[in-house]
């Protein structure tokens, strides 16, 4: 339905960013601070939401020359540390999808993904706390080879590029942590 929408309204789509988001803050070690129902809408929303989206917007894409989309995954798919193990877990899932749509898709549509690292918002604020927040905010800054959390332009501008200027690129996520993974020297 969307899709139609997009088409009979602007004729097209040329490029998807999957960016919808959800998690519940539970401490990694509290095993039962997640019920399987809590698995399960965050899996809905973070995983079976990009496919599909990406499986209706499909066909639209096909009809552009140079068509992409973009999925939003997080670090946490790599580190395992995040605002909870259902979190983690969705966005390593949503890692593989991105490289299986990409192959799926291929090669009229380029499928990639973006992981942000620590991202300067209200959101991880109010979730975490703003003490916690604050806290994490300056190990993160700490740690990171590039001694910066990542603002949302950041994403941003990753996303675009992911569209638009990397025409052999496909299957990867790229991830947006200043070095957080890394870590410096």
């Amino acid at each position: 339905m969307m899709a139609e929408m997009v088409e009979k309204r602007w004729g097209g789509a040329r490029h998807l960013v999957n960016n919808a988001g959800r998690t519940k803050f539970v401490a990694q070690r509290d095993l039962d601070g997640l019920s399987a129902e809590d698995f399960q809408s965050i899996y809905a929303v973070n995983v079976i939401g990009a496919f599909q989206m990406s499986r209706a917007f499909a066909p639209l894409l096909r009809k552009e020359t140079g068509a992409a989309i973009v999925n939003v995954s997080s670090i946490a798919a790599v580190m395992a540390r995040g605002s909870s193990i259902a979190y983690m877990a969705s966005k390593g899932a949503l890692n593989t999808l991105t490289m299986a749509l990409a192959r799926a898709l291929g090669p009229e549509i380029r499928v990639n993904g973006v992981g942000p690292g620590m991202i300067e918002s209200d959101w991880l604020k109010n979730g975490y706390g703003a003490d916690a927040y604050e806290a994490m905010g300056k190990m993160y800054r700490g740690t990171a080879a590039l001694n910066a959390t990542i603002s949302p332009e950041d994403v941003a501008q990753t996303i675009y590029a992911l569209c638009t200027a990397f025409p052999k690129t496909t299957g990867e996520t790229v991830l947006v942590d200043a070095g957080f993974r890394i870590q410096k020297a």
